[in-house]
């Protein structure tokens, strides 16, 4: 479902709320009674205020920002692909319509006689279009339900409506497959309509800046508002009832791709929208293929599930893993591995606090592994760790699932998975009887002013919880 896709219900709504106070609440249903939205718990127009204000705390003076959305994308003949928003242009805009643009000036900035500090540049409403894909907001449906300052059709905008007299540089969102049909940039520079020396426009190139707004993002996106706490525990919750449900649907000669329409079910009957990634769900060898999503095999009795899924609510996304046993009971080969990654996370989630350095997950993590497995023979040196386990232990979480940060010094309110894995191949130089055992355990870590708080602790994660929960009753796939 796209979010925005139904706004408006029809045209009596917009004319019926213009000079209307839009409540900033983002508990209120005020604008879902007054323009049609059907979700109540969507991000504030307030929000994304604050965030288009942060940004402009790191532009210097005389500059301005531009920030793409995303483009739809053709899939096959007339086909596209169900459109997903760029995460930056949503965390500053709250829409979730393609082909639009924003600006924002650091100083205020004069446009057709208005002072602004902002502007967006989007498609406006064609009723034609709309039969097929739904109601869009055009230019007054943004102005009110998203409050941004300034909006214009974008068909209409012209390089030479903008004065840059007073602009010594641009930055410019790497996303620009929009924004390069309106603002020509070669050899980082922007190139402005030759014009005379009399115009207040004299300037023909100004320096762009492809780098800087990633730093500003990831700084931003790295500490989660209470806002986004909100639709992250959500999406957190939701991936969890759904691996939960999976452990106890779980029996041997399902598919993969069953056990994944289960997950995703699950998803879709919580309200997520989307997974948040194509959902990893792999069994025997597959389970050692770290982004492995055909889905297709048949489960036998004797097989490992590693189950990989986020559902995405509002934007947001979890990530949560589990690997588990097909028939509900571990080998003792299978106990032991897993065993020693449930210690690498805990040890790695214990030092999940304020003041420690981001990679001291991925160095702990690490080391338990390389000693267990150099304990029972598998390895014989730390540095044949790497074939068994490949990946890096943490990543950033929110509107991406491998979100933007700084890789710092842990701060309050940040996000991160812990997720040590060891992955033995069929044909490993070891032992035959670790072969094809491949185990994950990945969960989401709020970073708080005290201890670490996992917010998909919730899933059994202990091989005794597990194997207890995959002999109770699904709640929903009773008759799977």
């Amino acid at each position: 479902m796209r979010r925005f896709s139904f706004y408006l219900i029809n045209l009596i709504f917009i004319s019926n709320v213009i000079g209307q106070e839009i409540n900033n609440s983002w508990t209120s249903s005020v604008r879902a009674d007054t323009l049609g939205i059907y979700d109540n718990d969507l991000l504030p127009p307030s929000f994304h205020m604050e965030r288009r204000k942060a940004v402009r705390t790191f532009m210097p003076e005389k500059t301005m920002a531009i920030y793409c959305s995303g483009k739809s994308m053709l899939r096959a003949n007339d086909v596209d692909y169900e459109f997903h928003q760029d995460p930056n242009f949503y965390y500053l805009t709250g829409l979730n319509e393609s082909n639009s643009i924003l600006i924002l000036f650091k100083n205020p900035f004069i446009f057709n006689k208005d002072t602004i500090n902002e502007l967006l540049l989007i498609k406006e409403r064609n009723a034609n279009s709309e039969v097929w894909v739904g109601k869009k907001l055009g230019v007054r449906g943004a102005e009110l339900v998203l409050e941004i300052q300034k909006t214009i059709d974008i068909d209409k905008f012209n390089i030479e409506n903008l004065d840059f007299s007073e602009i010594d540089s641009i930055f410019i969102h790497d996303n620009f497959d929009v924004g390069n049909e309106l603002f020509p940039v070669n050899n980082e520079q922007l190139q402005l309509p030759k014009l005379d020396s009399n115009s207040i426009n004299y300037k023909n190139e100004i320096k762009a800046n492809f780098s800087e707004i990633h730093k500003w993002m990831a700084q931003l996106r790295e500490i989660k508002t209470k806002e986004e706490m909100y639709l992250l525990r959500k999406a957190i919750s939701i991936t969890c009832e759904a691996q939960t449900e999976l452990m106890k649907v779980l029996k041997p000669e399902m598919k993969e791709y069953q056990a994944e329409a289960v997950v995703e079910a699950i998803f879709k009957l919580n309200g997520a929208e989307y997974p948040g990634y194509p959902s990893i769900v792999g069994a025997a060898e597959n389970s050692c293929i770290l982004h492995y999503t055909t889905n297709r095999k048949t489960m036998k009795g004797n097989h490992l599930l590693l189950s990989d899924v986020g559902a995405e609510y509002h934007g947001y996304t979890a990530d949560v893993t589990r690997t588990i046993p097909v028939d509900g009971k571990y080998s003792e080969e299978e106990k032991i591995i897993y065993n020693i990654v449930l210690e690498a996370q805990n040890k790695a989630i214990e030092a999940c606090k304020v003041g420690n350095p981001f990679y001291i997950t991925n160095t702990i993590a690490t080391t338990v592994v390389s000693q267990r497995l150099q304990e029972l023979g598998i390895i014989k040196t730390p540095l044949e760790i790497r074939r068994y386990f490949m990946h890096g232990t943490s990543h950033y979480l929110g509107l991406d699932v491998h979100d933007p940060g700084t890789r710092g010094m842990f701060q309050p309110n940040t996000v991160i998975t812990v997720e040590p894995g060891i992955y033995i191949k069929e044909g490993s130089p070891c032992d035959p009887k670790w072969w094809n055992i491949g185990v994950r355990i990945e969960d989401d870590i709020l970073i708080t002013n005290s201890e670490p708080e996992n917010l998909s602790g919730c899933v059994p994660r202990t091989v005794d919880e597990i194997e207890a929960l995959m002999k109770k009753k699904p709640l929903v796939f009773k008759d799977f």
